[in-house]
């Protein structure tokens, strides 16, 4: 896809007057930093950060059980949440590979909000029309919403500061107004903080952000973009589609089995996960903590005494811990564990780093 092609949000020309640096992700043109990754990754750690992610997929899943039908689709079980909680859930194949993992939005069992990820959004909506029964729509919002993530430590703060509201549990959201138009709120984040996914119409976006900036900015934080959501997210250890989850990946292997309702009758790829469950995934995701001086990337080759494991889907430079972190796929019959020791193979050369079990950093989210 050329630079030409590639879409644009709803506030583009308030990132551009930020000054933001821009990068292509999943065929959205998207800001990657404005003061820097690093200062942005830190602002989110220890006050907080407003992040526009408005190129997260939308649709609408509406019609007579409509909460029903769902579940005979996605991973997740949906009778284990009701109106006002949204969901993290699975679409995967039959052979048990995932096509998204995304966020289900119960506002009644007639209706239900999907977020999935961008590049995927088209290939949800066609897999879910297909199967739909009549009666059931399935509606393409993607640029119908705006969302925003306000995250960290005072995030609290800045939602007050606009009114909306922050008395949620976790997972849970709220429909509300700001200034007269709808703001859906819902309580959850890909960061690790405690925060919030703010989702105004998408022609609401301008009004809501510049508000959400002001108070953020009041309580010390900043604006941030891509690059400090990739660093925070790999330091939680959150699997993204296409590194830790993708068709060739599965669940089990990414460890988002939790994510799956094992004890229902039916769901896309039911009998493949059942069957790997049973016989044990053959790969599993673990973090890798540099113990020599290096930056992990993606895609690398992992060793152990000279002999391949596995290779790492994500890595990065830890702003929070200072060291290289990767997170890897490794062999299972390799039977590694906490404190091993492995090599991985930065263009050549060997840098040692520690086996561990994500998240590399303390939980806050909840």
């Amino acid at each position: 896809m050329s630079d030409e092609e590639l879409k644009q949000g709803p506030i583009h020309t308030v990132h551009v007057e930020l000054g933001a640096t821009f990068a292509p992700f999943g065929g959205w043109e998207m800001p990657v930093s404005y003061a820097g990754t690093v200062a942005e990754h830190t602002a989110v750690r220890e006050n907080v950060g407003l992040f526009d992610v408005s190129h997260l997929g939308k649709a609408l899943v509406a019609g007579p059980d409509a909460a029903q039908f769902l579940n005979t689709t996605l991973s997740n079980d949906l009778t284990r949440i009701g109106p006002g909680k949204a969901q993290y859930t699975l679409c995967c194949t039959e052979n048990g590979g995932v096509v998204d993992d995304l966020i289900v939005y119960h506002v009644s069992d007639d209706e239900l909000f999907l977020v999935p990820n961008a590049a995927n959004t088209a290939a949800v909506v066609e897999a879910l029309t297909a199967a739909a029964p009549a009666g059931v729509t399935v509606t393409n919002q993607h640029r119908d919403h705006a969302v925003f993530a306000v995250q960290g430590p005072k995030a609290v703060e800045v939602l007050e500061a606009l009114g909306l509201p922050t008395d949620i549990a976790y997972m849970g959201f709220a429909d509300a107004e700001y200034e007269g138009a709808p703001v859906r709120v819902c309580r959850s984040g890909y960061t690790g903080e405690r925060g919030y996914e703010v989702l105004p119409r998408w022609d609401d976006a301008e009004g809501v952000f510049r508000a959400l900036l002001d108070a953020v900015r009041a309580q010390g934080g900043q604006a941030a973009g891509l690059g400090a959501r990739d660093t925070l997210r790999t330091e939680m250890g959150y699997a993204l589609h296409g590194h830790e989850l993708s068709v060739d990946i599965s669940p089990l292997e990414a460890r988002v089995g939790w994510a799956v309702g094992w004890k229902k009758p039916q769901f896309w790829g039911r009998d493949a996960l059942v069957r790997e469950k049973e016989a044990g995934p053959a790969r599993k995701l673990w973090g890798l903590r540099a113990l020599d001086r290096g930056v992990l990337r993606q895609d690398l080759t992992v060793r152990r005494d000279g002999d391949e494991v596995g290779r790492t889907t994500s890595g990065t430079f830890s702003p929070t811990l200072k060291i290289g972190i990767a997170l890897a796929l490794l062999d299972t019959a390799a039977g590694l564990e906490p404190g091993d020791e492995v090599s991985v193979d930065v263009r050549g050369r060997s840098l040692r780093a520690e086996v561990v079990a994500p998240p590399f950093v303390e939980d806050h989210t909840r």
